[in-house]
């Protein structure tokens, strides 16, 4: 989820309100959000785990 605070973009977790990072631009937060929901389902996707370049970002 993206919220503005204070003139700036924060992605946090829909869940627990974790912040994972705040941005300038929408562009950027929803770049990173992107990013957070790419390794939230690597795990259960076998065919995303091929698209991972460094194998320690992978859990066994």
């Amino acid at each position: 989820m993206i919220k503005k605070v204070r003139g700036k973009y924060v992605v946090l977790s829909e869940t627990t309100g974790r912040k994972f990072g705040t941005y300038k631009t929408k562009k950027e937060a929803q770049k990173r959000l992107k990013q957070v929901e790419f390794f939230k389902h690597l795990e259960s996707s076998p065919k995303l785990r091929g698209k991972v370049r460094k194998k320690s970002l992978l859990k066994k």
